[in-house]
């Protein structure tokens, strides 16, 4: 099993065109002019992505007051990522990537640890990309609960 590489602070955010809960195409460059993160999650409506979805949902006006857009993605199918956005209320773009394409070149699908055991997975991971397209802040295997309340703090938000 390898590792996809990481990103790093400074480096250039990889360009992605994804489908929507809905269908419809939304891509990193939909975002140029506007900081925006953009986090990757194992699975739609497990109880870890569920909470870190909510938190992000009820963080999203601070988050946008401060100039903050928000996407998440996945390997769910959109059909899937609509009935978790409807149940959970959310409102900000989730995005589909079922042949983990956009995960690998985010380095947010490789080897990870999970139940003392190494496995190849969706690695969860989060990022601020500026208004350029430049990585601003790279974390990779974050916890789902807490998560959204210490990035708020990173960024002073």
């Amino acid at each position: 099993m390898s590792e996809s590489p990481r990103l790093q602070v400074g480096d250039t955010a990889p360009d992605f065109s994804l489908p929507d809960a809905d269908g419809n195409t939304v891509s990193l460059a939909d975002f140029r002019g506007r900081k925006v993160i953009v986090y990757f999650y194992p699975a739609a409506s497990t109880p870890g992505c569920t909470k870190q979805a909510c938190d992000f949902r009820d963080s999203l006006g601070e988050l946008n007051g401060a100039g903050l857009e928000v996407v998440g993605i996945s390997p769910d199918k959109p059909a899937k990522l609509a009935t978790f956005r409807d149940t959970e209320g959310l409102t900000f773009p989730l995005l589909s990537d079922p042949d983990k394409s956009v995960l690998t070149a985010w380095g947010a699908f490789g080897e990870k640890k999970m139940y003392g055991k190494t496995v190849q997975g969706v690695i969860r991971s989060t990022f601020v990309v500026d208004e350029n397209g430049t990585i601003e802040v790279a974390q990779y295997n974050v916890k789902a609960t807490g998560h959204v309340a210490k990035l708020r703090r990173d960024l002073s938000v």
